[in-house]
């Protein structure tokens, strides 16, 4: 015989599976209706640019009651969006969030905020389409990047403080050495960035590989006939060779500049945000990702390509 306090226990527990049930029914039905109309604000790194835009184009013309509004900024900034705005729903950056900022969105909100990587992005390193000097080492970059060596060849980035590139570089090279700002210098964004390199026969920049890596996209073939894309040493391959940020060189991290492409959603249920994130991990989403030559998470076949060969 059960006694009155098992009973209600079991009463209790029975009460929480039905409800977590409806939940998880109720939050498949709101998935395979698609998104809910309206609009989805988002704050996207601005080196994802290229990338997203096809990725919005594709998710506006599938579901054209939904459109997704965004701003385009240096990551820093997106990320200030997403602690203080309460239009935004999500942000899109080259990295999750850190503890600290999970629990101080979980102090704020009450809840665990939801971030995945959808995809893996490379800096490419790029040089005027004049120059031979097309080989380098990370031990290489930091010189130039400290002003140790190199001081006649300016660094060129899409900013010097809040931007994703910026980070990366300064974590995955300099590690706690100082950028001489002598030598680095700051343009307003990616295309400046390509735009500088295109005219300084000296100059080199570096952006994300959304901007310039898709050999099949007609404005980036023509920025691609006024700059090149340099090599850099892969340490830990046989032989060290040389290689560019090109898909298969990503997806096995043979090119050494490689990072994540990150989703961070503020919501606790699936809402406008979430809509986006998952068609952003679905097949069609990874396939724009996999079309402009990024890595993806979902395993296709990778695309070979050469990358300005025409223009060497």
């Amino acid at each position: 015989m059960i006694n009155k306090p098992s009973k209600v226990k079991c009463l209790l527990y029975i009460a929480f599976l039905v409800v977590t049930g409806c939940n998880s029914a109720a939050d498949k039905k709101d998935r395979d209706a698609g998104p809910l109309p309206g609009n989805i604000y988002l704050s996207a790194d601005e080196s994802f640019r290229p990338v997203l835009e096809e990725q919005i184009k594709v998710f506006e013309s599938t579901y054209p009651q939904t459109r997704v509004i965004v701003t385009y900024k240096p990551e820093a900034s997106c990320l200030k969006d997403y602690l203080r705005d309460t239009l935004n729903n999500m942000v899109i950056i080259t990295r999750g969030l850190t503890d600290r900022e999970d629990k101080y969105m979980y102090d704020s909100l009450g809840y665990h905020p939801s971030w995945d990587k959808v995809a893996t992005d490379a800096v490419a390193l790029l040089v005027n389409s004049k120059s031979d000097d097309t080989l380098y080492t990370l031990n290489r970059l930091q010189q130039h990047l400290t002003g140790q060596a190199y001081r006649d060849q300016p660094v060129v980035f899409d900013g010097l403080s809040a931007t994703s590139a910026v980070r990366f570089i300064s974590d995955s090279i300099l590690k706690g050495k100082k950028f001489d700002t002598s030598v680095v210098k700051a343009a307003n964004n990616s295309r400046e960035v390509i735009e500088y390199i295109a005219g300084n026969e000296k100059a080199i920049g570096l952006v994300g590989i959304s901007w310039i890596g898709n050999p099949e996209d007609t404005a980036q073939l023509s920025l691609l006939k006024k700059v090149k894309i340099a090599y850099i040493q892969c340490g830990f391959c046989t032989g060290q060779p040389f290689v560019k940020p090109l898909q298969e060189s990503i997806n096995t991290r043979r090119y050494p500049l490689v990072r994540g492409l990150y989703y961070i959603t503020k919501e606790n249920y699936y809402g406008p945000g979430a809509s986006f994130a998952a068609f952003l991990k679905s097949e069609r989403g990874q396939l724009i990702f996999k079309r402009a030559y990024l890595g993806t998470v979902m395993d296709f076949d990778i695309r070979p390509v050469k990358m300005n060969s025409k223009f060497k």
